[in-house]
């Protein structure tokens, strides 16, 4: 699988210990930075994450900042981003078998790297269910972006 990940300089650290883990997995990996301390602005690394899942050019995202908040924001702004924050295992799993998640963001302050690689590891092995309700669901949020879309 070819994924996406971004970090600001409040979540570089835990990305440079999420990427080796990824391509130890097999994965193909995109990173679109920050590499360093200096303050940057998360939605300037978000956006591209974000633009690479939703056109296809990547089948996930993974973005990390200090809590994983305005990366989630920011990525839910493109259209077609089911952006989820995550710090804890059951909502990794929750979130891809429920709501088919297709960025992850994390927060570095809030989570370890051990926790974050299983958080990682169970969000990209968990399928999304197809359940009868879940689709039904995803569709109306679908909606709900189209709608504000036009109105833009």
């Amino acid at each position: 699988m070819k994924i996406a990940i971004g970090a600001d300089h409040g979540g570089y650290r835990l990305k440079d210990e999420i990427v080796p883990f990824l391509l130890s997995l097999g994965h193909e990996v995109e990173d679109l930075g920050c590499d360093c301390a200096q303050s940057v602005d998360y939605p300037d690394y978000a956006l591209p994450v974000a633009e690479r899942v939703a056109s296809g050019q990547a089948e996930r995202g993974i973005l990390i900042c200090g809590t994983g908040i305005g990366m989630s924001i920011a990525a839910n702004k493109v259209k077609g981003i089911r952006c989820a924050l995550v710090h804890d295992m059951f909502t990794a799993q929750a979130t891809r078998d429920h709501n088919d998640t297709n960025v992850l963001a994390l927060g570095e302050r809030v989570i370890g790297p051990g926790l974050a690689l299983e958080i990682v590891r169970i969000w990209l092995e968990t399928p999304f269910s197809n359940g009868e309700r879940h689709v039904n669901r995803i569709g109306k949020v679908t909606q709900i972006e189209e709608q504000y879309a036009e109105r833009a």
